[in-house]
């Protein structure tokens, strides 16, 4: 396979499809969370509840859209995913009571991943070939942190423009229009996306018929559930991926132990989406020179060390230097996890032509934190108000950062000596 069948426009394609379908139902609530509890009236478990409904509908869809992204070609896969999932923010706009939230978190588990999450990987690696691996992917999560960067900026900018009085004193109706044109303007950019990917995300003909399978078969499935390292990217990205969720309390911790406002808040969980193409795109020129499998293990070590930080109740309301710090320690191991997870399936000899299937199979262990983690998180948190809930929060990431450097060590000295990858 040539290292660039598919032109630079392609992955930015891929990069703005990858991001801008996870800002309704992830993007804005990391970086409005507090905004978010207010408007719909809700928890921390009744927010993470709605994430394991979403959850539990991803896993079936992970499952039985895999062999699809082995049929079918990408382009049209994503962009009818994105339309679908643009029309659930119209009804995200209108404030749906908690029992039709979490049908929404239902329908969004099926159409942000069923047609596709398993296109979007394989699309990923056709785009790097054999030796640009590491660029492939580590260029995807930084591009598509940079679009959510993007989006949250926009986000903030938007909804300071509509809140009629001091953001201090503003009510939660003032609050809850300010946000409805949040998600308008969101839902309306993803619906454009979606039509530039039908329109421009093309291969030549030749290019596309050698990624796609006439028909799946049953050997092809045993072929792959034999191979050690789907086994252990399952392990890998479900603890790398604990610690991408756990992200998603940075701008609550801001409020609760730091004292920030409503919009300071946001702007630290805008800032911490910027520290993600940083990350993305150094790794992404790290990885190709060196060994990525190595890359992976030490950026759980470092995903670890800063758990440690936040755990360990030393950041308080007077250490704002601190405070950033630790966020950037911990996002830099996170996001540099999520960059390589995906990287490493060339070095653990998983056919091309079988990524779609091997993405769904290892995704139905790999993402089940969709299910427990926001309810777990929840718990943490609404038990222990306060700093001591979100150092129990913290706890957990060093554990799944421990238990996730492990199983990236082990896949080290399985893959990363065999070939220089």
């Amino acid at each position: 396979m040539n290292q660039n069948k598919a032109p630079w426009y392609y992955l930015f394609l891929l990069i703005l499809a990858g991001e801008s379908i996870f800002i309704l139902p992830f993007v804005l609530a990391r970086v409005f969370r507090p905004t978010v509890l207010d408007a719909f009236a809700l928890d921390n478990v009744q927010l993470g509840l709605c994430y394991s409904v979403y959850g539990t509908v991803a896993l079936l869809s992970y499952l039985l859209g895999g062999p699809l992204a082995d049929k079918y070609p990408p382009r049209k896969m994503i962009a009818i995913s994105l339309w679908m999932t643009a029309l659930g923010g119209l009804v995200y706009a209108s404030f749906p009571s908690y029992s039709i939230l979490k049908i929404l978190y239902g329908y969004w588990g099926f159409t942000t991943i069923f047609l596709f999450w398993p296109s979007l990987i394989k699309a990923t690696r056709v785009w790097g070939g054999s030796a640009s691996q590491g660029k492939a992917f580590g260029f995807l999560d930084g591009g598509r942190g940079l679009v959510g960067a993007l989006f949250g900026t926009m986000g903030v900018l938007v909804f300071s423009l509509f809140i009629t009085s001091e953001i201090a004193d503003s009510t939660i109706a003032e609050n809850r229009a300010a946000f409805r044109y949040v998600i308008l303007i969101s839902t309306a950019v993803i619906v454009f996306v979606g039509i530039l990917v039908w329109m421009f995300m093309q291969l030549d003909r030749k290019a596309e018929k050698e990624i796609i399978l006439e028909k799946i078969k049953m050997s092809q499935i045993k072929k792959v559930l034999r191979l050690p390292s789907v086994w252990l990217l399952m392990i890998i990205i479900l603890c790398a991926y604990v610690g991408y969720k756990i992200t998603d309390v940075f701008s609550l911790y801001a409020q609760d132990v730091m004292g920030y406002d409503q919009v300071e808040s946001a702007k630290v969980g805008t800032f911490l989406l910027f520290v993600r193409p940083v990350v993305g795109v150094i790794i992404g020129i790290l990885a190709d020179r060196t060994k990525i499998t190595l890359l992976l293990f030490l950026s759980f070590v470092i995903s670890f060390l800063g758990a440690i930080l936040f755990a360990s109740g030393l950041i308080s309301e007077s250490l704002t230097i601190l405070f950033f710090i630790s966020i950037l320690v911990v996002s830099t191991g996170v996001y540099a996890a999520r960059s390589l997870y995906f990287a490493v399936m060339e070095s653990g000899q998983i056919p091309l032509v079988l990524t779609g299937t091997a993405v769904g199979i290892i995704s139905i262990v790999g993402y089940t934190p969709d299910i427990f983690a926001g309810p777990t998180m929840g718990f943490l948190l609404d038990n222990s108000p306060g700093a001591e809930g979100q150092q129990h929060v913290f706890w957990m990431l060093a554990l799944f950062s421990f238990v996730g450097g492990i199983a990236a060590w082990y896949y080290y000295r399985l893959y990363g000596k065999l070939r220089q990858d």
